[in-house]
C-alpha cells in the first residue's frame, strides 16, 4: 500500500489539527524572522524554531513544504513590506517636494512601512547568496527608480532627480546602519535642515507639524 500523502495545513483535504499543536503559520514566520534578524539565515532551522516555540517540528510541515519554502516566504515578506512600502510612499500624493520626502521618511518611523532591521538582515544574507544578491539588487533599483520619479514630478531633470534619489536612499541606509544614539526629538529638530540638503527647499507651513505628529507615534521624544 503506498504511503498516505502528507497534506499541508492550507489544503482543504487536510484533517483538523489534533494534539499539542498551538502555533500558526504566522507564528513560524515571525519566529523565523526574529532569528534571521538576530542571528542570520544560517540559524533559521526548523528544529531550532520548534524548540523556541516548544512545539514539535512536525507542525512546521502543515504550513511550509520545506525550509527553503520558509526562506522564500521570508524574502517575499521583506519585499512586500520594505520595497512595496518605500515605493508606495515615494508615489504618495504631495503638494511639494519637501512633503514628498517627508512621506518617504515615514518609512524610518513606521516599521509597518519599512522594517529596517529586516532590511539589514537581508543585506547580510545577500553577501553569501547569489540569488538573494540578485533579488536585493532588483529591489534597490526599484526603490531608487521610485525616488527618481518622485523628484522628477517636482521639476528636477532626470539626471538631477537620479542623483538626489541615490543620495537620499543610500544616505538613509547608512544613517540607520550607523545606529546613532539619537532621540526622536533630536532627529525632528534636524529634519528641516535635512530637507534643505536633499531638496534645496524649506518645508512649507504645516509640513513639519504633520510629520512630527506622525513620527512621535513610533519614536520616543
Amino acid at each position: 500500500m503506498p504511503p498516505k500523502p502528507i497534506l499541508r495545513r492550507d489544503d482543504p483535504k487536510a484533517e483538523p489539527l489534533v494534539g499539542n499543536i498551538r502555533v500558526t503559520r504566522d507564528d513560524w514566520l515571525n519566529v523565523a524572522m526574529d532569528v534571521l534578524i538576530s542571528h542570520g539565515v544560517e540559524q533559521v532551522k526548523v528544529l531550532g524554531l520548534a524548540d523556541r516555540m516548544a512545539v514539535s517540528r512536525s507542525s512546521f510541515y502543515w504550513y511550509f513544504k520545506s525550509r527553503q519554502d520558509l526562506l522564500d516566504t521570508l524574502l517575499k515578506t521583506w519585499e512586500q513590506t520594505n520595497t512595496v512600502g518605500l515605493v508606495g510612499q515615494a508615489g504618495a500624493t504631495a503638494k511639494t517636494v519637501t512633503a514628498a520626502v517627508l512621506n518617504v521618511w515615514r518609512c524610518t518611523a513606521d516599521p509597518e512601512l519599512f522594517n529596517t532591521a529586516l532590511d539589514f538582515a537581508i543585506r547580510d544574507w545577500a553577501r553569501r547568496s547569489g540569488p538573494v544578491r540578485s533579488l536585493l539588487d532588483r529591489s534597490d533599483a526599484r526603490r531608487v527608480e521610485a525616488l527618481t520619479q518622485m523628484f522628477q514630478r517636482y521639476g528636477f531633470t532626470e539626471r538631477e532627480a537620479l542623483a538626489r534619489a541615490k543620495v537620499l536612499y543610500y544616505m538613509q541606509l547608512g544613517y540607520d546602519m550607523a545606529g546613532l544614539n539619537e532621540s526622536g526629538s533630536y532627529r525632528l529638530t534636524m529634519t528641516p535642515e535635512y530637507l534643505k540638503v536633499f531638496t534645496g527647499r524649506d518645508p512649507a507651513p504645516g509640513e513639519m507639524e504633520e510629520f512630527t505628529a506622525y513620527s512621535l507615534q513610533f519614536w520616543d521624544a
